[in-house]
């Protein structure tokens, strides 16, 4: 007798069901193009970094006379115009401040504030947007990378508003704050009544509600106020009725330094405020983009604004 094949007689075994594939990390294409655009904007800041370490020069103002006597046709001569100095009108004080000493008087000098270990060097191509299309004078201010307290650079901000104001003869000034610079200026506008000396307060990847991410917070006592549910922060969560400056705030819907992202927009009752959202660039492009840059100087062109209003360009969008 013919026997089967051994074990023919069996029922075929089931396959192993499939188990879905779980989905891996994937990077999206604006991320690795944002996290490029980072690095390269970091490796050119560690270059022009040296350039902001010493307090900015103050640029001396054109001469109101000498400008009268370049915008005649013909100039008369004087023969104790070089040689005798001491006929010669006296020189206006220097102003700590650049920029087109004939633009509108209406116009109020713009402060900026850098971030945390950080210089004015960083605002090198935001301070040129301002000055050279939107005609507006601006000051760079450093503080040390020392400081220890919000409150404490806060005050200081407000000592050099003042200065800036008395050498301008501006009652009011505005300010642009990059990350720790914005949250310093927020400080002194709601805390310590600096909403009487600033018109505009602009942000730009500031950790308004308080940001997880916080480099070194064991070790400096300034990065642990930046974290969500620090004094400071909730601090700025008291009311604050009656606060007379606007506040326009740029978040960055790449910024791996804000998290979550929305903690760099402002939310609060009492405060005139509009957050930009910024797409496809980080943290540190913020304040080098040419895009934020346009919209900033439009944006302190604008005497007042509401959330339809601000202006939206190049890589900037209302939200």
């Amino acid at each position: 007798m013919k026997l089967p094949p051994p074990l023919s007689f069996l029922p075929p075994l089931p396959s192993p069901p499939r188990l879905p594939r779980l989905p891996g990390p994937r990077l999206s294409s604006a991320l690795v193009g944002a996290t490029a655009l980072e690095l390269a904007v970091l490796a050119g800041h560690l270059i022009t970094y040296p350039l902001g370490l010493t307090p900015e020069r103050p640029e001396r103002p054109e001469h109101p006379e000498s400008r009268a006597g370049s915008a005649g046709s013909a100039r008369p001569e004087s023969p104790a115009r070089t040689d005798r100095p001491e006929n010669a009108p006296a020189r206006p004080l220097a102003l700590p401040v650049t920029g087109d000493p004939t633009a509108p008087a209406a116009a109020p000098p713009v402060v900026l504030l850098h971030g945390f270990i950080d210089n004015r060097s960083v605002f090198l191509v935001l301070r040129r947007a301002l000055t050279r299309h939107g005609h507006r004078r601006t000051a760079s201010l450093n503080y040390s990378p020392l400081t220890r307290d919000i409150r404490a650079a806060a005050a200081l901000l407000g000592r050099q508003v003042e200065a800036v104001r008395a050498r301008t003869g501006h009652d009011r000034v505005d300010i642009v704050g990059h990350s720790l610079g914005g949250l310093i200026a927020r400080y002194y506008v709601q805390r310590l009544g600096g909403d009487r000396r600033v018109r505009t307060l602009v942000t730009l990847g500031t950790p308004h509600g308080g940001t997880a991410v916080a480099p070194g917070a064991g070790l400096h006592p300034i990065v642990r106020q930046m974290r969500g549910g620090s004094p400071v922060i909730e601090e700025l969560r008291l009311p604050a009725p009656g606060c007379r400056t606007r506040f326009v705030s740029f978040w960055a819907e790449l910024d791996q330094v804000m998290v979550p992202v929305e903690t760099a927009c402002v939310d609060h009752p009492d405060l005139d405020a509009v957050n930009v959202r910024v797409t496809g660039i980080g943290h540190l492009a913020l304040p080098v983009h040419p895009a934020v840059a346009a919209a900033v100087r439009e944006v302190l062109e604008t005497p007042e604004t509401g959330e339809a209003d601000v202006p939206v360009t190049g890589a900037t969008s209302a939200a």
